[in-house]
């Protein structure tokens, strides 16, 4: 059927590909919703909200039909270990809410060690569990600058909540290459990193996603 709600992965690589990213976020968040948007020919974006104020993304190869649907990630995590078409369960579009960052307009900065992001996220976690509360690592932590990125005249900080979403959904290789980077871009609204296995966006003033 032509309306037929459903996700068509193009081999077991990019269903296993998917399933990681499902089950990362899972960890971060066992409500969470997924939102898979079609992106030319073939591709398809899986974005999540990390809890960090920070979305994440990764790319798989397949289709995804309608061509923007959002779906629980725990139904996704049910579906993926099978074959053929992974049905999306119920339509969970009214629990996203914001816009997603754009896909054209941003410039590349620069490339940053991926092992400095990893030490730092080290780092932050042992201060979070000397400070943190009921309710997770304060604010302060979360967003101070821990790196500064610059090219020509334009400054950009990245927050420890940025380094935090990158290694919590596993983006960065672990044990991590020396030569391994990550890669900082900017919008004029959106800050942008891009690792290996994924890309978290944070958006450059105010919250990217409101809770249902």
């Amino acid at each position: 059927m032509s309306d037929e709600r459903g996700i068509w992965l193009a081999d077991v690589a990019q269903r296993e590909n998917l399933a990681t990213f499902v089950e990362r976020i899972l960890r971060l968040d066992e409500a969470a919703v997924v939102r898979l948007r079609a992106r030319g020919d073939g591709v398809i974006v899986a974005w999540a909200a990390t809890g960090f104020e920070v979305l994440a993304a990764r790319v798989v190869m397949g289709r995804v039909a309608p061509t923007d649907l959002c779906a629980g990630a725990d139904a996704l995590s049910h579906e993926l270990p099978g074959a053929g078409r992974i049905d999306p369960g119920f339509a969970m579009d009214s629990a996203w809410r914001g816009a997603l960052p754009p896909e054209n307009g941003f410039s590349h900065l620069d490339d940053v060690p991926a092992r400095t992001a990893l030490e730092l996220s080290q780092r932050g976690v042992e201060l979070a569990r000397e400070h943190s509360g009921p309710q997770g690592p304060p604010p302060s932590l979360l967003d101070q600058d821990v790196l500064t990125v610059s090219a020509g005249d334009v400054e950009v900080g990245i927050p420890m909540r940025c380094v935090f979403a990158l290694t919590a959904m596993g983006f960065v290789p672990e044990p991590v290459p020396e030569d391994e980077v990550i890669r900082v871009r900017v919008h004029p609204t959106w800050l942008r990193i891009d690792a290996r296995f994924g890309s978290v966006y944070r958006r450059r003033s105010g919250p990217i996603l409101l809770s249902p």
